[in-house]
């Protein structure tokens, strides 16, 4: 028999599983029926769409009249080095959100990613290969970097443009992968909940984290429009659930984040039994740690991180105190015992 409800089931469980560099996958659930799939969907287009990056807005190359052109001693066609320079993933330094920077080179030389840095400029994938160059050749060229989200045809930048420069198509988004899955899982003999995966891949110029992070902060605000006219106090039912199942995952046991030993061991030692404990400490207070050495630091900083809860982060005073009355109780218990 169908019980009565009076509101839907609120996912309480978050896991955090990092599978490769700069690739996680995170794991929500248990939802009702139809609501994984209502919530997945807008969070997928979010993530391409409103995390921030930088790309090449145009470029200007000496003896170049238009990007269908080829140049004497360049292996690559124009196009071809147009496409290679997409691939490269710029950083503008010191939070500019324009950058104009003009490169000179000589050949012989294979030209990549890391040959582009300067005082201006970061590439994210130095490794990228870019163009080769023979030894009587010279290769003059300007780029036009910007800080954007999405995507932005060259068609809209074209009339913006001193002459000379070409227009180039702006893939400003670093989410390189963002995909989603939908399983059933068993809540009270109920087999119909579900469980959404995401599995979210970036260039490495933002973390997964932060880049689903900024995704659902997008999806608050695009919603909060309501609230002004309409007088929606939707915080407090969501918060609890988001409260309940941070505390849960605070509360796991250390021996999950699955450290090396040498890592562990120091902790244990510490008395610290519970992941809680490490997201309440700030970089200082572990370095103070008895024998943590700087690799064991790193190594939980970088865990700390993909799970969610990096050094340094700050919880709603609520979420400490409940944290921190829970792990009095599990020493308690584990003291009993």
């Amino acid at each position: 028999m169908k019980k009565i409800k009076t509101s839907a089931y609120m996912p309480t469980e978050i896991e955090v599983e990092s599978i490769a560099q700069n690739s996680v996958k995170i794991n929500a659930y248990p939802f009702e029926f139809g609501f994984a799939v209502t919530l997945a969907h807008p969070l997928r287009r979010l993530l391409f769409s409103t995390t921030v990056g930088f790309a090449p807005v145009a470029i200007k190359i000496d003896g170049v009249s238009h990007e269908f052109d080829s140049m004497r001693g360049m292996l690559e066609d124009v196009a071809l080095f147009i496409i290679n320079l997409k691939n490269i993933r710029f950083k503008i330094k010191n939070d500019a959100k324009r950058a104009v920077i003009n490169y000179s080179f000589s050949g012989p030389k294979e030209i990549r990613g890391e040959d582009l840095t300067n005082n201006d400029i970061e590439i994210v994938n130095p490794e990228a290969y870019l163009a080769t160059i023979n030894e009587d050749a010279e290769l003059s060229f300007s780029i036009i970097v910007e800080r954007g989200i999405g995507y932005v045809p060259s068609e809209s930048l074209r009339d913006s443009l001193e002459p000379g420069y070409i227009a180039l198509d702006a893939f400003f988004t670093p989410v390189k992968k963002a995909v989603y899955e939908i399983e059933n899982v068993l809540v009270e003999d109920n087999p119909n909940f579900e469980k959404v995966i995401f599995t979210i891949e970036t260039d490495g110029l933002v973390t997964p984290i932060e880049a689903f992070k900024n995704a659902l902060e997008a999806m608050y605000s695009q919603m909060s429009v309501f609230n002004g006219v309409l007088d929606i106090n939707i915080t407090s039912s969501e918060d609890a659930s988001v409260t309940s199942g941070e505390v849960a995952k605070l509360l796991q046991s250390v021996e999950e984040l699955g450290l090396s030993a040498r890592s562990f061991n120091c902790l244990d030692r510490a008395g610290i039994k519970v992941v809680g404990e490490l997201a309440l400490m700030d970089e200082t207070e572990l370095k103070e740690l008895k024998n943590l050495g700087k690799k064991s630091l790193e190594e939980i900083k970088v865990i700390m991180a993909e799970i969610g809860f990096p050094v340094g982060t700050t919880f709603a005073p609520e979420v400490i105190e409940s944290v921190k009355k829970r792990i009095q109780e599990i020493k308690s218990e584990s003291i009993e015992e």
